[in-house]
């Protein structure tokens, strides 16, 4: 595992994630020489969710939804 000092992290933050990334290694963060963080891979799910259509079949439609509502409404002039 690859160690690097936490001025030298903050220096190459991005790359070293991006080498991370790249090889799949780990990266320990040491401060003043003792370990304080380490920077691992992420966990990445092999399929992405479709949020798109996940509620169907989950609504029901109770009674006419084309039909205007029994409701009168009564218009007023000012």
């Amino acid at each position: 595992m690859e160690t690097v000092n936490a001025s030298s992290f903050k220096a190459t933050c991005l790359a070293l994630l991006k080498k991370v990334k790249r090889t799949g290694q780990p990266i320990l963060v040491t401060l003043r020489g003792e370990p304080i963080a380490q920077v691992v891979p992420a966990e990445v799910s092999e399929k992405k969710e479709d949020w798109l259509g996940s509620a169907a079949g989950s609504g029901k439609i109770l009674g006419d939804i084309v039909s205007p509502p029994g409701v009168q409404w009564e218009v007023t002039g000012n």
